[in-house]
């Protein structure tokens, strides 16, 4: 004890030492420079992810002109080429509607403004009356903001500028249904997206963190540590972003894949596939987080844990890796189906072993998730929930409701 004691005491000065030296100006350089670098490649990343959206915005911006100016010989075409940047500045999957909501936004923004201008003149009064009456009818139509938008933007451009520019309503009206149509070949046609590729850029993060914090349960379940399976339940509840771009992106490839004739095919493939298990994939997550939260009372109070218990959740994170992996390439979530269902084999065992109340919380919520991950793979819910029945086994009697025990 009195070595350990100096061990200690000796320890504390070198290691007073070793703070000094890692907090000193050599640390704080590679601290920043770690930084630095972290930071030029999440830069690169986020380049490397939308770098197609310039390479499509500036041809959509050449085309428009060209079209404008050369074909419909418009003088001045500004507003095609802003139109067709407009149109593809929204987010992937929303480019057809933008478009139609530009056309909207413009076609009453010129109607008002005209009919107004004709009415009551020009000024700073008939400006405003102008605008506001613009948007109060586009709010009548239809709520988008984009709408309002537009329409707002056009009764300015139509109060201000027509006094001293001739014909400015049709340049206007043109330029709306050039670049929106323009935006469209280009994304259509000329420089479409991959939907499948769409998909697994937005899907990863989300499938990455849904198995990582489940690995990390179960190995909380197998070491009784609830440390890791608290730190699980923080990350996994910080998920809206990689949802919100899972979502998204679902979106995105309905469109690529619905406009693109180069991807048709996928349409009713992989793409589908894919595209409908967001929702059920939403799900999983937030049943995971009940999964994961009596894991944690369950741990800290001490309850049985059957060692079938956390292999099953560590299944669980293999079914959603290999159902990110198959996905990916295209291909049928077989694989996906089957690791799913041996992780509620896995849960039949821990129930039947005996758990407590918690316990029997986890695996019910492992069978639920287990049924919205086969909901995903493609499944209906009659059949998930059949499949799910089946693997479980018998229900037995679990010991928090035997009466001798």
């Amino acid at each position: 004890m009195v070595a350990a004691g100096r061990r200690g005491r000796g320890g504390g000065a070198a290691a007073r030492a070793d703070d000094t030296a890692h907090t000193g100006p050599s640390a704080t350089v590679v601290r920043l420079r770690n930084r630095v670098v972290a930071t030029l490649g999440d830069r690169l990343r986020r380049v490397h992810a939308i770098g197609v959206l310039a390479l499509q915005a500036g041809l959509a911006a050449a085309l428009a002109w060209l079209l404008a100016h050369e074909v419909l010989h418009v003088a001045q075409p500004v507003f095609a080429p802003i139109s067709a940047v407009s149109t593809l500045a929204a987010s992937v999957g929303q480019r057809l509607r933008r478009t139609v909501e530009l056309i909207i936004g413009v076609t009453v923004g010129v109607s008002v403004g005209d009919l107004l201008l004709a009415v009551i003149g020009t000024g700073w009064w008939q400006l405003a009356l102008i605008v506001a009456l613009a948007i109060l009818v586009v709010l009548f139509l239809t709520a988008s903001a984009a709408v309002v938008l537009q329409a707002g933007a056009t009764a300015v451009l139509i109060a201000t500028l027509s006094p001293s520019v001739g014909h400015l309503e049709i340049p206007r009206f043109v330029g709306a249904l050039v670049g929106g149509g323009v935006a469209l070949l280009v994304t259509a046609v000329l420089l479409p997206l991959n939907p499948l590729r769409v998909l697994n850029r937005a899907a990863r993060p989300a499938l990455d963190l849904l198995s990582t914090q489940l690995d990390a349960t179960a190995g909380a379940l197998a070491e009784g540590d609830a440390g890791p399976a608290r730190t699980a339940l923080t990350e996994l509840r910080q998920n809206k972003d990689e949802l919100r771009a899972f979502i998204e992106a679902t979106q995105g490839a309905r469109e690529a894949s619905t406009l693109s004739p180069v991807h048709w095919r996928e349409r009713h493939g992989p793409v589908a596939r894919y595209a409908q298990a967001a929702e059920p994939i939403d799900r999983a997550m937030r049943n995971t987080g009940t999964l994961i939260r009596r894991a944690v009372s369950l741990i800290e109070d001490g309850e049985p844990v059957p060692k079938p218990m956390p292999e099953a959740v560590a299944d669980l994170a293999e079914a959603v890796r290999l159902l990110q992996r198959q996905f990916a390439v295209g291909h049928e979530p077989r694989q996906a189906r089957e690791q799913a269902l041996r992780a509620v084999g896995r849960a039949g065992h821990a129930y039947r072993e005996g758990v407590g109340f918690s316990g029997a919380v986890v695996v019910a919520q492992v069978r639920t998730t287990v049924s919205d991950l086969l909901v995903a793979t493609g499944l209906t819910q009659d059949v998930a929930n059949r499949l799910v029945r089946r693997a479980f086994g018998e229900l037995g009697r679990s010991a928090d409701t035997n009466p001798d025990g």
